[in-house]
């Protein structure tokens, strides 16, 4: 306990002379630290678009890589291979698009208009 006290204390003589000696001025350099600020940030933002050019630079490489390794080996890319494996998805009967009800109200009405129009020739051939 004894050393708390000594401590706090101490501890503000101490803070009192740090003070004295070289005093927050937060008035007088405002515009330095904004000025300093901006400059920073400008600093920060060219790293940053140097550092994409770099990545987007590695990436083209890496591509052309890959390109003429698919080349040689006569190796199709995934995007290609899944649009094949979607178009012999939606060709297989099992895996077709369901009629909507509206789709399969209209079938009817054509089968029944085919069969109204087939009767009405009938009995028309009939009847001369």
């Amino acid at each position: 306990m004894a050393a708390f006290v000594a401590k706090q204390m101490v501890g503000n003589k101490l803070n009192a002379v740090k003070g004295g000696l070289g005093g927050d001025d937060a008035g007088g350099d405002k515009d330095a630290d904004e000025q300093a600020e901006l400059e920073r940030l400008e600093v920060l933002r060219e790293a940053e678009e140097r550092r994409k050019e770099k990545h987007r630079k590695m990436e083209e490489e890496r591509e052309t890589m890959r390109q003429g390794i698919r080349d040689k080996y006569g190796i199709k890319k995934r995007e290609e291979k899944e649009a094949e494996q979607n178009q012999m998805f939606e060709a297989s009967s099992l895996n077709r698009k369901k009629k909507t009800p509206e789709e399969l109200a209209k079938e009817a009405e054509a089968e029944d208009e085919d069969e109204f129009t087939k009767l009405k020739k009938h009995v028309g051939v009939t009847s001369e």
